[in-house]
């Protein structure tokens, strides 16, 4: 019989004010651990006076410690206080950092590295962010047993980085979503007083993202489509600035309640997303996972996941982005979205959470 790992996941993300991806990742993932009979996951986080929200908040106890965000962080990192082993008890037989909170611990440390966004492009950070992150890295470097990536792409910056391959694990995420019915998506529409077909973008508005490019694109092919607005989802992140447009037609939504967000994706003709770089880009996979063709950027992570299921152009290119928006939503909208569909099943939580227990166990002792 195969023992039960026990295993101390920092779930801190859930509590950021744009929990974003990561968060998404963090109650997913423990999600289907807790699916599982092989894994028991207690979560750590630091000391709070409430909960998080309730589309980001873990399904698992979680333990917390004496310090608040910054002070527990500045200990792990400058100081090594506050082990994992001295604020959970028993011991974890491994400790899962799902982001770049790294904690300290005598027991084997296994990093998630979403991406290495940070080092491509530091201006797309605050310089205090920027001095976090690189001081996270030489801490992986230093001491994870194991380093997971979503992606080939995030894994090749990784060695590229200085983490040796064979501590470099790929496990892509999962998919969930839920099927919105087609009253569902009109009262939806009511509401947001959505009126023509749609462009759809989500994400944490930052300048990564690359919106700039996105509406200049639609607004030069919004002539030719009189009757097709784009619609931006989300909340502001780091560094959001107004977007520029002249068009009634570009509509900001801003952050949506996940069944909403169900609802916005459903109801789109088409699905751009022409990010500067991601680690995932889990808008991609979800809007597949809703029969909604896509457009992303080239050679980025994004189209990795996308397949042959995407369109993807060069996200510097906005004549590339229009010319692309204009097929997705014309005759090869229906096959791109059917090939996303089929894409999209390929993902799952439940194979996530089977390779990583599969890690964790690779790493105990």
């Amino acid at each position: 019989m195969v023992p039960v790992l026990d295993v101390t996941m920092v779930v801190e993300q859930c509590w950021q004010p744009v929990p974003g991806g990561s968060g998404t990742y963090v109650v997913e993932l423990t999600r289907a651990l807790a699916a599982r009979d092989d894994v028991e996951v207690r979560g750590l986080a630091a000391w709070h006076r409430g909960e998080p929200p309730s589309d980001v908040r873990p399904e698992l106890a979680v333990v917390h410690a004496p310090l608040p965000r910054r002070a527990l962080y500045d200990a792990w990192n400058r100081t090594g206080l506050l082990r994992v082993e001295h604020l959970v008890r028993p011991a974890p037989d491994v400790v899962h950092a799902p982001t770049w909170a790294v904690p300290r611990s005598s027991r084997p440390v296994v990093v998630t590295v979403h991406d290495l966004a940070f080092l491509r492009d530091p201006s797309h950070f605050t310089e205090r962010g920027v001095r976090y992150f690189r001081r996270s890295l030489q801490r992986v470097r230093d001491e994870a047993a194991l380093v997971l990536v979503p992606s080939e792409a995030t894994a090749q910056d990784c060695v590229a980085a200085g983490i040796e391959a064979e501590r470099v694990v790929t496990i892509p995420h999962g998919v969930r979503v839920a099927r919105s019915s087609p009253a569902d998506v009109e009262a939806f529409r009511r509401r947001t007083h959505l009126d023509r077909p749609y462009v759809l973008w989500t994400g944490t508005r930052e300048p990564r993202k690359n919106l700039g490019a996105l509406v200049t694109a639609f607004d030069a092919l919004s002539p030719r489509l009189p009757d097709v607005d784009l619609v931006l989802v989300g909340p502001d992140g780091w560094g959001a600035v107004p977007v520029p447009t002249a068009s009634a037609r570009v509509r900001f939504l801003g952050r949506l309640s996940w069944e909403d967000l169900q609802h916005a994706y459903a109801g789109a003709a088409a699905f751009c997303y022409p990010s500067i770089w991601e680690g995932f880009g889990m808008p991609v996979l979800e809007a597949m996972a809703h029969g909604v063709p896509v457009v992303t950027s080239s050679g980025t992570s994004t189209a990795e996941v996308g397949g042959d299921a995407v369109l993807a152009v060069d996200p510097d290119d906005t004549d590339a982005i229009a010319a692309a928006l204009k097929a997705a939503l014309g005759a090869r909208g229906r096959d791109l979205a059917q090939r996303g569909l089929d894409r999209a099943a390929l993902f799952t939580w439940s194979e996530a959470a089977s390779r990583t227990v599969d890690a964790y166990r690779s790493v105990s002792r």
